[in-house]
């Protein structure tokens, strides 16, 4: 499910983690004017700004470019209208619009981000879903952890070459797994209670004070707010307007931030890079698929089958004898496949997947306007998901004056969420070869 961290009780959250990292001296908490004046708090390395390569600084690079990469958590890309978003409608029709983007398997937050600042697929960042089952500690939980992340990201390539890069990530778990890869951190705040998530608001005002104290070369923002309020919606129709009403909040932020980067100068060479790490979809309090009792009915299966719930999509696990796995694999497709609501199910070593052995055995989706709730019909009562085909679909498109940026210009090639890191990459004229997705800049 995508509304609750998982994190095994007793175990350290992120924020703890941060705490940790204080004491210890591995980082310096400071707070420049626009940050003391609004009461936040930023995580930046004891030298700020600098790079190191093999203990020596690394001088500072002299461009003008700056990349912001901002994501609107959840959105759909019917959502953004002149009218009830005006300027993210401006970004993209005075850009590069990219209609034929897709959000990547599985099409939830934290694997998403994660190939967005990687440029590569799950089964070379070891994070495939939200939540997964540890095999190791014997839990499903969430990949909130630095350690998650096998891959390099953009941020750290940047920071190497001596660039300042900044990350202002809304969630919980986004400030969890991405850690101290960039130079400077905000440590997301308040959380709302359950949904784990800072408001576009005060997220925003990190942001802005980030770009003023600290001026990062690339800056990696997630605003949730239209995501936790689709979680909500109890068919995408009925609390409609509060839905609304965060589309039109979070445009306004967006506003904000586009004022404040003219203000400072920087328009003229910014790529400002706009998408969604997923859409959402809605379904009725009846239409949920639970397959624990389905498994648990079968004598091969039974006691030897953990689910990881990811809202549209469920990860199953084989625990049971190494020799039985593949057996056990074709049993559990054949008995999901026909339960109403599910669209299909795979091994999940089927190579279009791409999603790498924390994914466990099998993935089954569901249909749109269904859910899963596993291990109970009681678990996700959340009428909002994502994770599943439906929620493919995403906006992306690319504004800024910087001169590669396209204007006013239609793509009628496809993009995906992993083309982040190529953009980044190679509007600071770094090679894109290590990268699966590509450039969409002229």
């Amino acid at each position: 499910m995508c509304t609750e961290s998982r994190r095994p009780e007793g175990a350290e959250s992120p924020f703890e983690a941060g705490a940790r990292e204080i004491r210890a001296g591995r980082r310096t908490v400071v707070a420049g004017a626009a940050a003391a004046a609004a009461g936040l708090v930023f995580s930046t390395d004891a030298v700020a700004g600098a790079a190191t390569s093999g203990g020596r600084a690394v001088a500072k690079p002299s461009t003008r470019t700056r990349v912001y990469v901002l994501v609107i958590d959840g959105c759909r890309p019917a959502e953004i209208s002149p009218l009830l978003t005006p300027n993210l409608h401006a970004l993209k029709s005075g850009g590069l619009n990219l209609p034929r983007a897709r959000s990547l398997p599985i099409m939830e937050t934290i694997p998403n981000h994660v190939m967005m600042m990687s440029g590569v697929r799950p089964d070379r960042t070891g994070v495939p879903a939200n939540s997964v089952y540890d095999r190791a500690e014997k839990v499903v939980r969430d990949l909130d952890r630095p350690t998650d992340l096998k891959a390099v990201t953009v941020i750290e390539r940047l920071r190497k070459a001596g660039f300042r890069t900044g990350t202002v990530l809304s969630k919980d778990y986004l400030y969890g797994i991405f850690g101290t890869r960039a130079g400077q951190r905000w440590e997301p705040a308040p959380l709302l209670p359950i949904t784990n998530h800072a408001p576009d608001l005060f997220t925003m005002q990190a942001a802005l004070a980030m770009l003023q104290d600290y001026d990062p070369h690339l800056m990696f923002v997630n605003l949730g707010d239209i995501d936790r309020f689709g979680h909500a919606d109890l068919t995408g129709t009925t609390l409609q307007v509060a839905r609304r009403l965060a589309l039109a909040d979070t445009d306004v932020q967006v506003g904000r931030f586009v004022q404040a980067v003219k203000d400072a100068g920087h328009w003229d060479d910014a790529v400002v890079c706009v998408l969604a790490d997923h859409s959402m979809d809605w379904s009725l309090p009846n239409r949920f698929v639970s397959l624990s009792p389905v498994f648990a009915a079968d004598p091969l299966l039974a006691g030897n089958v953990v689910i990881a719930d990811n809202g549209g999509a469920d990860l199953c696990y084989w625990t049971g004898p190494a020799a039985q796995r593949d057996a056990a694999v074709q049993r559990m497709i054949a008995l999901a496949t026909p339960v109403d609501g599910v669209l299909a199910a795979y091994d999940r070593r089927d190579l279009s997947l791409r999603l790498g052995a924390n994914a466990g055995e099998v993935v089954v989706y569901c249909h749109a306007g269904w859910r899963f709730s596993d291990p109970s019909s009681t678990s996700n009562p959340i009428p909002g998901n994502h994770g599943h085909p439906a929620t493919a679909p995403i906006p992306f498109f690319l504004g800024g004056g910087h001169r590669r940026v396209p204007k006013g210009r239609a793509s009628v090639r496809q993009a995906f969420t992993f083309d982040v890191a190529a953009i980044v990459a190679d509007a600071f004229g770094m090679s894109t070869i290590q990268y699966e997705g590509r450039s969409h800049l002229a």
